[in-house]
């Protein structure tokens, strides 16, 4: 494989090799690229059966490297992820096992099904990119992300994910009903055996840290950034929120944004970039108040309300 991909083009092979199994979802799919370009973490999150593991695992399949599946159960202990030191007798010392976030894309399936105890083993390796174990530390591979998947939290048998851990996500995307026709190719599809396991990787690791690098490398002017940090400061006194997004929620549009620019072959992000990545960077972000959860006020409404009132240079209105 050629190693100087530029970014648009890694882009394009991912997302063609991922659209041949995941249908009419061309949104969900590109931001779900940006995620991987950015090696920012994706959580999705829907009802089951709308293919969030499908496409989590096209993704996986689609980059060479390593991956790994971690189903997230009540029983699953932190050890499981991180691994655990395994005394050997006959050396006569410990050693360590690695656990399931080796590699480097790690689906965490279902993860709100998991103890509170288990979910915070990944806030570490999120992060920092390392695990510590026994005050050793151990690194991960590069480049890597986690996409997780979880079901709502009104389900049966699931686990809020605390806020601190929401906050390592770069992204959180609702995969949503597909429409008839795409529906229906889901079917057909799933009748000729296409799925996940037929795909083959149409990018390198290589070619990936380099599409990476490029992305980090995209021109950010001044405005733009005073764009995010704006966007992100008036979540903290909108009256419907108790908890708006915090500098790590203003940094993530612009990494987000720097990476949504990719496909478009721009080195340079735009304000359409950053409002193109609000919605999926900060909803998880925010917590709303309690009249606004009785009212049923979604944190979407919420920054639409932000994106529409907030003056910003550089910005067009959203109407």
């Amino acid at each position: 494989m050629n190693h100087q991909l530029p970014a648009h083009e890694v882009y394009e092979r991912i997302a063609a090799n991922v659209q041949t199994v995941v249908r009419g979802k061309p949104r969900v799919v590109r931001l779900a690229i940006a995620a991987l370009l950015a090696e920012g973490h994706l959580l999705l999150e829907d009802v089951p059966g709308l293919g969030k593991t499908t496409l989590a695992r096209c993704l996986a399949r689609s980059v060479g490297g390593s991956w790994s599946r971690i189903q997230f159960t009540p029983d699953l202990l932190p050890g499981d992820i991180t691994g655990v030191p395994v005394y050997h007798q006959r050396a006569e010392r410990f050693e360590f096992h690695r656990g399931g976030v080796f590699a480097n894309v790690v689906l965490a399936d279902e993860i709100n099904r998991g103890t509170p105890k288990t979910q915070s083993a990944l806030l570490e390796v999120m992060a920092e990119r390392t695990v510590t174990v026994d005050a050793v530390r151990h690194e991960v591979p590069r480049p890597f992300l986690v996409l997780a998947t979880q079901n709502p939290i009104e389900m049966e048998g699931t686990y809020r994910l605390p806020e601190a851990q929401l906050d390592r996500f770069l992204m959180r995307l609702e995969v949503g009903y597909p429409d008839l026709a795409a529906e229906v190719m889901v079917i057909m599809s799933d009748c000729a055996g296409v799925g996940p396991d037929e795909l083959s990787p149409v990018v390198d690791i290589p070619a990936l840290q380099a599409a990476v690098a490029q992305v980090r490398t995209a021109h950010v002017e001044g405005s733009i950034c005073e764009d995010a940090a704006k966007l992100a400061a008036a979540t903290r006194s909108h009256a419907m929120l108790r908890y708006g997004a915090s500098p790590r929620g203003s940094i993530a549009l612009v990494r987000a944004a720097q990476a949504v620019a990719a496909p478009h072959g721009r080195g340079f992000v735009t304000p359409d970039d950053i409002k193109e990545v609000a919605h999926p960077v900060l909803g998880h972000r925010v917590i709303l108040t309690s009249d606004a959860e009785l009212n049923q006020v979604r944190p979407a409404d919420v920054i639409d309300t932000v994106l529409a009132d907030v003056p910003a240079p550089g910005m067009s209105r959203v109407r």
